[in-house]
């Protein structure tokens, strides 16, 4: 079993063109990797991380200054749908803390206790946010809902007033910090050529997708809020506002469970996509000295690594210094056109026919799930 490294790349891991002179080239030529321009070396990952940390920032500071304004007027309202957002605000708060750590951590060099790097820093960071908007913003709304039922109201207009209007900066100043995330989910989609639907779909970055989800869901939280108040000012029924807090609680609960779920599967050792996969095996099997690949595993240590492991079986005739100079050029150009592909490992053995008949199987699944991927892309 061999092992190559080499440095980190792009977030997508999109296919880069090879720059050695005689990169070995795969013999299914209209499924090779395509070769879309795409920024070099760490840098790229670098610029990447820093406009996610930009975007953390902003929505960090606009999380701050409106928890603040929705706790001082949801006091002078005693609105419970005010209060609710500004739990949902600090919650946010908390969170994109917890997202700037990951990202400094998620950057620190392998050592003996962590081989791989701690690229996976990034997950687990990204679940303790998904934790925080659970417990301070699902579970706070759906107490300051209930407590409202029972309390019944005693706002006047004045009150009301005061809390449309920090409802409606709030709604300001979140739609920035959620156009902010926008704009960069845009340039990664066409870095990768593909569209924003789809690379919103993708999400791989769990530090922008944690900053977009919350920035969608307190732009949709403060329109409940608004509606809650607005008809209870209206109707003087407090059973609107109580609602629009059942409303942000039941928001903020389904939220916390999508990101707490994707960023499980990361932690537990998630694969790359279909698409990858395939072009990683198309590869390999075009080699001409691979006769079968007899399994083909990857697994994502971070935004910028990935862990590649394949049985290979060769053709017969080779002799120990020829398979070791196989495994070495093929390990390389691997390494060159898959740049975030940093620990390859190609494992030599003899494949029966039911490992043969395994991965006529593997295959024939295999492209099954990426025609799926590509209908459901074509579909959005």
């Amino acid at each position: 079993m061999s092992r190559s490294s080499t440095s980190p790349s792009d977030r997508h891991g999109t296919p880069r063109t090879p720059h050695t002179p005689d990169p070995p080239e795969p013999s299914h030529a209209p499924d090779a990797p395509d070769s879309r321009p795409e920024p070099d070396g760490p840098d790229a990952q670098g610029g990447q991380d820093a406009r996610t940390a930009v975007t953390v920032f902003v929505a960090l500071g606009a999380n701050v200054v409106i928890a603040l304004a929705k706790a001082i007027g949801g006091v002078f309202a005693g609105s419970p749908a005010l209060l609710s957002e500004a739990a949902h605000s600090v919650a946010d708060s908390l969170n994109e803390v917890f997202l700037l750590a990951s990202l400094k951590r998620s950057k620190r060099a392998p050592d003996d206790q962590h081989p791989f790097g701690y690229g996976k820093e990034r997950y687990f960071w990204a679940l303790l946010a998904a934790v925080g908007i659970f417990v301070m913003g699902g579970c706070f709304s759906f107490f300051q809902g209930a407590e409202a039922l029972s309390a019944g109201s005693s706002e006047d207009h004045s009150g009301y007033l005061v809390g449309l209007a920090v409802l409606g900066l709030a709604l300001i100043a979140e739609g920035s910090s959620l156009v902010r995330a926008l704009f960069q989910v845009r340039g990664h989609a066409r870095e990768a050529g593909r569209g924003m639907t789809a690379e919103l779909r993708r999400g791989e970055d769990p530090t922008l997708r944690t900053v977009l989800a919350e920035d969608s869901t307190a732009c949709l939280g403060v329109v409940f809020a608004l509606l809650g108040m607005w008809l209870h000012m209206v109707t003087g029924e407090v059973a609107y506002e109580a609602t629009a807090s059942f409303l942000i609680g039941a928001l903020l609960v389904y939220v916390a469970y999508r990101l707490a779920r994707e960023s499980r599967a990361q932690l537990i050792g998630e694969a790359i996509d279909p698409v990858q996969r395939r072009e990683l095996r198309r590869f390999l099997e075009g080699q001409p000295e691979i006769d079968t690949v007899t399994s083909l595993l990857t697994m994502r240590l971070g935004n910028d690594s990935t862990l590649v492991a394949a049985r290979v079986d060769l053709f017969p005739g080779l002799d120990s210094e020829e398979v070791e100079e196989v495994l070495v050029r093929v390990k390389t150009a691997m390494a060159e056109i898959w740049p975030h592909a940093d620990q390859i490992f190609l494992d030599v053995t003899d494949a029966s026919a039911r490992d043969r008949a395994k991965a006529r199987e593997d295959r024939q699944a295999l492209d099954e799930t990426v025609a799926a991927v590509e209908r459901e892309e074509r579909g959005a």
